[in-house]
């Protein structure tokens, strides 16, 4: 039996504002985060992730632990995956037909993993670091798929990979049934998962792509949701307009959220724009927070990166709001703001367009939120949700406040 491992390369390690709290295959494209949609394609259990040491002690659901790049294991076949790849659907049978013992796997032209047979070493940290463009690719395995590159990449290429999701894994879905007072309209399919609930008034457009509420969703009235979307288990639509989204699991959302991702967990629960935005774990959002999406100019949006600030290419960028994030009523978000974890943010001022992790203020007058404070709302925010914050995880988050300082 192959076990899977996921790594976080030089490229992942920059998905800021979320790199700082969690591995890069524990965030969401399309309908899966990336770790489950590996798990599928190849048909093996993922058991660790590889990352750097801030990552040590995450917890989260049914998460594999992370471990660092020097103790990858070193017993049984092994596939090394980067966390940044996308395999196609089906590209699961080409591995399996596979000839040959170690070797690397290609995806999209691109070198995205090792297999290491058992009795072979673990490739050592460097190739963990940058899996090198030109090496022997006797054995290799190439994969149709993709590589996701810069952080926006996980907003901006979402609504597609919905689609191919839904495409691969329902290719003979058709329209659900849904109760009086509910329409559908559109070519693409409308799937309802187990328990899933619609209230009358509830319009869904499946024109551009596919929608997918999974298991025990529910869709309050006079909701427009427009696909392609995937809503996650247990999440409850409160109303609004809705297109082209990703909400995680557990989440609650209203208002208009277009283009945009969630983790799991969200709340946003009342009135508001949220667009071509990307928001972590825990993100709570007070009433009326909106965010701008498209410059007056109407040129690219420019976005702060580890790396210095980065022309996106896109004409529209919202926010990216790390895990544990936190508004108050009436917030205002610029145009390409990127807020890191854990920070509270509040009043009538625009903070930012990069906020630091573990901020606590309003506009630019922003002081440390101290940890002890922090791990405190945060435990007591998801004991609401009958989850617990471990001593695991918040000795995690506790490295992560440390490095940011």
């Amino acid at each position: 039996m192959v076990s899977l491992i996921l790594f976080d390369d030089a490229v992942s390690r920059r998905w800021q504002p979320f790199a700082l709290t969690r591995p890069g295959g524990e965030l969401r494209f399309g309908a899966f985060i990336t770790r489950r949609r590996a798990e599928r394609v190849f048909g093996a259990r993922c058991v660790a992730h590889l990352g750097p040491d801030h990552l040590l002690g995450f917890e989260e659901g049914d998460a594999p632990p992370v471990l660092g790049y020097a103790d990858a294991p070193a017993d049984g076949d092994r596939l090394f995956l980067s966390a940044r790849a996308v395999p196609a659907w089906g590209s699961g049978e080409v591995w399996a037909a596979r000839r040959g013992g170690a070797g690397a796997l290609i995806v999209d032209g691109e070198v995205a993993g090792w297999f290491a047979p058992d009795g072979t070493p673990a490739p050592g940290p460097e190739f963990f670091d940058s899996p090198p463009t030109i090496l022997d690719r006797t054995g290799a395995v190439e994969l149709e798929g993709r590589m996701i590159g810069p952080v926006w990449e996980l907003m901006s290429g979402n609504p597609a990979q919905v689609t191919a999701d839904v495409a691969a894994l329902f290719p003979d879905a058709g329209t659900a049934a849904l109760p009086a007072g509910s329409h559908q309209f559109g070519e693409h399919p409308l799937l309802l998962g187990q328990g899933a609930q619609v209230e009358p008034c509830v319009v869904f457009d499946t024109t551009a792509g596919p929608i997918w509420l999974d298991d025990g969703v529910t869709v309050k009235a006079f909701t427009r949701l427009a696909g392609p979307a995937y809503v996650g288990r247990n999440s409850i639509v409160l109303g609004g307009h809705l297109e082209a989204v990703t909400i995680g699991e557990g989440c609650r959302i209203r208002g208009e959220f277009a283009q945009s991702v969630c983790l799991n967990y969200v709340n946003k629960a009342h009135d508001g724009h949220i667009g071509h935005a990307y928001l972590g774990a825990w993100v709570n959002l007070g009433a009326e927070t909106t965010n701008s999406d498209l410059k007056n100019n109407y040129g690219p949006v420019r976005l702060w990166t580890p790396a210095g600030e980065q022309d996106t290419g896109e004409l529209k960028v919202g926010c990216f709001l790390g895990d544990h994030v936190k508004t108050g009523i009436g917030l205002l978000l610029n145009t390409g703001t990127v807020v890191g974890a854990g920070s509270n943010l509040y009043g009538a001022l625009l903070p930012p367009k990069y906020v630091p992790p573990f901020s606590w203020g309003t506009g630019e007058d922003l002081t440390a939120y101290r940890v002890d404070k922090f791990l405190d709302v945060a435990g007591r925010a998801m004991a609401r949700r009958k989850v617990t914050l471990s001593d695991s995880a918040a000795g995690q988050l506790r490295r992560a406040w440390d490095v940011s300082r």
